[in-house]
């Protein structure tokens, strides 16, 4: 069934289009995006259970308008607590008195041209077997308690099993001068997470689940928890692995990881303009061996970062960031775009109506090869199989990378020993590490259970991964 539209948003496309009707008479480009998101998050574990609003939860709007040298944006929440001319007055009362600021204090303004667009008119309404609504918190809560329960009753070693869901849906309507767009979508995503001991030894291990789907979702975790209690289980038998550089194969999420630090924030385009990336001194160069091949987009891939246009009103598209080694170009927002004299690629996104868009990934992930998991371990004198991911952290002005990754599976003499190692750091120069890449599987997985931050801040909602990849890494 299709995803409906905000019933809100509806009601204020006119008063919206008013807004840029009055506000176009004394600026060349207006623009307004609004914002209807809600959503539930539902937890359960042994002996406790929660239910609250997503943190994604919001509803507003974003007016952008050119002020003849760059552009200004004004938020707001309500468009009832004032009348409509009202609000249309203090919008430009806002915007000159701040461009008056600015100009007193002899700030200096980056120039932008004004933006061109194209006529354009489009929607855009997900398909999902069942829509949030279509069961109850106290439904939810029970499957996932079913699900608790039975996890709970495998392992005595199990001290405790949490089971989180989530759901989310998404719509957003976005006017100028020239375009009228619209889109409504959900995603959900659930987390199952065993938590064993033995002899005052905890470990955990954890899987996620995640689509542009509805609570049909929930009927993908099934007895996924036998599985991840049996990791947690062999987590407690885990060394420390002996520091040193190894022949390594990175499972899909470890792929899509180093892609995401490596070339997803490495090619954000603001970062350009700034002279703060390193991959603007490589365009048109190799980054990698000719096994490489990475892409980012919202129409790259169908996952929780795809959608019809951005929240610049972009059209979302699928980007070649590297082709056979070689860098082809970065992931954009409109400002950065305008700035650099190239084409947004539908990359502007917020954390809220409130922030402002900043270049920022969608899916992003390496393509996949011609090689077989079971040649590629074969393949290895001694090395790791690397699985599950902690965390990492990028350095987009010199290309240092740092990954936290479960475990590592030992492989001696092309075959998997059964010996685990944990947790699991990698370090390296990502040229090295993608240069060094010689076998690349057929298979490639993407996930987008994670949040993305704009270094420390500024989250939203991404998904990456890619195939098996082996290459050569620092581990420790």
């Amino acid at each position: 069934m299709k995803v409906k539209m905000s019933s809100y948003l509806s009601s204020q496309k006119e008063n919206l289009k008013r807004i840029v009707s009055e506000l176009s008479k004394t600026y060349s480009y207006v623009s307004i995006l609004g914002v209807d998101t809600k959503g539930k998050d539902y937890s359960v574990s042994k002996n406790t259970y929660s239910l609250g609003d997503s943190m994604w939860t919001e509803r507003g709007f974003v007016i952008r308008i050119y002020n003849g040298k760059n552009y200004s944006e004004y938020s707001l929440n309500d468009l009832h607590s004032k009348s409509i001319d009202e609000i249309i007055e203090d919008i430009k009362t806002k915007f000159s008195e701040s461009l008056k600021v600015l100009e007193n204090n002899q700030l200096s303004l980056n120039d932008y041209p004004m933006i061109e667009e194209e006529a354009i008119k489009d929607a855009f309404f997900s398909d999902v077997e069942m829509l949030p609504s279509s069961l109850s918190s106290k439904e939810k809560i029970d499957l996932l308690s079913s699900i608790k329960n039975k996890a709970l009753a495998y392992s005595d070693l199990l001290v405790d099993f949490k089971v989180r869901y989530e759901e989310v849906t998404i719509s957003k309507l976005f006017i100028s001068n020239k375009k009228e767009l619209e889109q409504a979508y959900v995603w959900s995503q659930a987390f199952l997470v065993a938590i064993v001991r033995r002899n005052d030894q905890n470990k955990f291990f954890y899987d996620s689940f995640v689509a542009l789907k509805g609570p049909e979702l929930l009927n993908d975790l099934k007895d996924q928890y036998k599985e991840i209690i049996d990791q947690a289980i062999k987590l407690l038998d885990a060394k420390p692995i002996k520091p040193g550089m190894y022949d390594i194969i990175c499972a899909p999420d470890v792929s899509g990881l180093i892609a995401h630090e490596a070339f997803g924030h490495g090619v954000e385009m603001d970062m350009f303009v700034k002279n703060r990336a390193k991959a603007m001194d490589y365009l048109s160069k190799p980054v990698g061996s000719s096994l490489v091949s990475m892409r980012d987009g919202a129409k790259s891939a169908y996952n929780v970062s795809s959608y019809l246009f951005d929240d610049e009103g972009s059209l979302g598209t699928d980007t070649p960031v590297i082709e056979n080694g070689i860098l082809k170009t970065g992931i954009s927002d409109l400002l950065s775009a305008l700035k650099l004299g190239t084409n947004p690629t539908g990359n502007g996104k917020r954390e809220s109506f409130q922030r402002k868009a900043y270049a920022r990934m969608t899916n992003t992930f390496f393509t996949g090869g011609k090689d077989k998991l079971e040649d590629m371990i074969a393949s290895i004198k001694h090395g790791y199989l690397l699985e599950g991911v902690m965390s990492g952290m990028e350095d987009p002005k010199n290309w240092g990378i740092q990954c936290m990754l479960v475990q590592g599976k030992e492989i001696i003499d092309g075959k998997l020993t059964g010996k685990i190692v944990s947790p699991v750091i990698m370090t390296g120069y990502v040229p090295d590490v993608l240069h060094a890449i010689d076998m690349v599987s057929e298979e490639v997985k993407i996930d987008g259970s994670g949040i993305c931050g704009k270094g420390y801040k500024e989250h939203v909602k991404t998904a990456d991964g890619g195939p098996y990849i082996k290459t050569k890494g620092r581990l420790g």
